[in-house]
């Protein structure tokens, strides 16, 4: 029995050997896929693993917006801080600190989601707020939304209530602004 005992150890052996070698030749295949897989991986996904973090995202025009990640669509998200609401489209954001390193795909996400920017900025419209929109060339209109076009927003500004239209292009932060 000692024989078979050898014999055994010999065969877990070279099987032990044959898996190693493997595994070595599908490392640099695995890694190759997982970085190919990467590459499709969007700012909006890892925006979307990172719902309910504190974030601070980097936006062209206004700098440094801070605020709890509430809510993330493929061109805008949601950020709540001290009882006030800043929308920051993707396309102005520059840098982003406090993300999840996690990803969460398109296709998995609620219908909620994939809501434009024209819907967010309807309700603050409708709930007549008081709003200070920062353009990605950093000027500043403080005032209320008004109508809600395809691609653009109205905003009445000033004590002479002049209306301005803003594109939604050249917007880069919304933020509710409360009452004083």
């Amino acid at each position: 029995m000692a024989w078979e005992d050898e014999l055994f150890a010999v065969l877990d052996d070279l099987e032990q050997q044959a898996g190693a070698l493997y595994d070595a030749e599908r490392a640099p295949e695995v890694a190759d896929r997982a970085r190919a897989e990467y590459r499709s991986v969007t700012l909006a996904g890892r925006l979307m693993a990172s719902l309910g973090h504190d974030v601070v995202l980097e936006v062209a025009g206004a700098g440094p917006v801070a605020g709890r990640l509430a809510r993330v669509t493929p061109t805008w998200c949601l950020l709540t801080a001290a009882g006030q609401d800043r929308v920051v489209l993707l396309g102005a954001v520059r840098a982003v600190e406090g993300l999840s390193e996690r990803a969460v795909p398109e296709v998995a996400w609620s219908p909620l989601a994939r809501l434009g920017l024209a819907s967010a900025l309807r309700r603050l419209a409708e709930a007549g707020e008081r709003c200070v929109v920062v353009t990605r060339g950093a000027t500043s209109y403080d005032g209320r939304l008004g109508r809600v076009g395809a691609d653009f927003v109205e905003i009445e500004t000033g004590a002479a209530r002049r209306v301005l239209l803003l594109a939604f292009d050249a917007i880069a932060v919304v933020q509710s602004r409360a009452e004083a």
